[in-house]
């Protein structure tokens, strides 16, 4: 069986409001649940590279393959998340 990862989300930035009310310093673990508190938007525009990050994964545009940063979908009011897998 492949060994899978946990993954901590970390809010990095947040401009305009965030109808959710996520804010630079929150931080998430994922594993095989959905952690409270964190806006469904995000997660499902988070949960494709959390998948990837826990099956060991890597993005090639990043020069740490452990994280990648992805921004919730609301373009106006932006929440910045950097993902990062635990080992």
């Amino acid at each position: 069986m492949a060994e899978w990862y946990q993954v901590k989300a970390k809010v990095i930035s947040q401009k305009g409001h965030c109808e959710a009310g996520q804010k630079v310093g929150d931080e998430f673990v994922i594993s095989n649940t959905t952690p409270p508190g964190v806006c469904v938007w995000a997660f499902y525009t988070l949960f494709p590279f959390i998948s990837a990050l826990q099956a060991a994964g890597a993005f090639p545009w990043e020069t740490d393959k452990d994280t990648t940063t992805v921004a919730c979908p609301d373009a106006g009011n932006p929440v910045v998340f950097e993902l990062r897998r635990i080992r």
